[in-house]
């Protein structure tokens, strides 16, 4: 088996990056989904396309769909989690700008290392990390007390997307916690089967209007959510997880922050105000503090010359 966690080459790390700055954009193209589909129809049909598209990758490549004794408990747990963590999400992103978005759910790695100390054995909080963290939340302050003109549910929307991003993270330590016992998509492709029946029946609920703006841009939008980000990130993502490891390609999620709020300026035509500066710094920098170990000083041997 190849060794986990070994440093990327040059071509995995672009790839990497790649993947990341679509990440970090998929919140843009939420946001332009939303103005034309309402919000669970969305997520519904979001979801259903990118179900099918990973299972035909899987079935391509010969992938096992087949469940094991005791597996089939595990998926309807994830589904649940999956189901309220995307619902929280979209509510969320309907009630506030991509750019807050994408900042305040970046706080999910923080999330995880906070959650990751309790229900993982062995994985605990440094005082590294702990800097990490600190950093992370005093950019959220920034976020919080940020105030826009005509938008009075900002707020509103970032807790429900900080709720969201709370819930994601129960859902990566449960999934860590699993992961040995299943193959990596289906812990993605069956939350997602179940899901979408969810997904459509709130949009049933709750949806007052479901398909209303149907244009090019909320299509390519649909198209982007569904297959480049849910399918084509999703794969392209977990060959490197394999490969690679989880401690290489995390030193690279700071990317996702700085792309998000990029987008959201040059198509979405958001403002970047000084906490929204101040926020993205300080996330980032939480981020790269937990992420990026110190490198080890060579020691030599007394008596031998550099």
């Amino acid at each position: 088996m190849k060794p986990s966690n070994t440093e990327l080459s040059f071509s995995a790390a672009l790839i990497t990056v790649f993947v990341c700055i679509i990440f970090g954009a998929n919140y843009v193209a939420v946001k332009v989904g939303l103005a034309g589909m309402g919000i669970f129809t969305s997520a519904a049909i979001r979801f259903a396309i990118a179900a099918v598209a990973i299972a035909l990758w899987a079935k391509a490549t010969g992938q096992t769909f087949t469940l094991k004794k005791g597996q089939f408990n595990q998926i309807i747990i994830l589904t649940f989690i999956f189901t309220a963590q995307l619902s929280l999400f979209y509510l969320g992103m309907s009630r506030t700008s991509a750019t807050h978005a994408t900042l305040v759910s970046n706080f999910l790695p923080f999330f995880i290392l906070f959650l990751a100390h309790f229900f993982i054995p062995g994985d605990r909080i440094t005082i590294r990390k702990l800097t990490g963290i600190l950093l992370g939340f005093a950019g959220i302050v920034f976020i919080f007390l940020e105030k826009e003109k005509g938008a009075p549910d900002l707020k509103t929307g970032d807790i429900i997307i900080f709720t969201a991003a709370f819930i994601w993270a129960c859902n990566t330590v449960y999934v860590k916690r699993i992961i040995n016992n299943f193959h990596s998509f289906q812990l993605v492709l069956y939350p997602m089967i179940f899901s979408v029946p969810l997904f459509f029946l709130e949009a049933f609920l709750w949806d007052e209007k479901k398909l209303f703006n149907i244009n090019m841009a909320v299509l390519a939008s649909l198209f982007y959510q569904s297959i480049i980000t849910a399918a084509f990130g999703f794969v392209v993502w977990n060959r490197l997880l394999k490969n690679y490891g989880a401690t290489s390609l995390h030193s690279f999620i700071f990317i996702i922050p700085l792309a998000g709020v990029l987008f959201g300026r040059l198509l979405l035509y958001e403002p970047i105000t000084c906490n929204i500066l101040f926020a993205l710094i300080l996330i980032t920098s939480g981020i790269l503090v937990v992420h990026l170990k110190p490198v080890a000083t060579p020691v030599f041997p007394l008596g031998r010359g550099l």
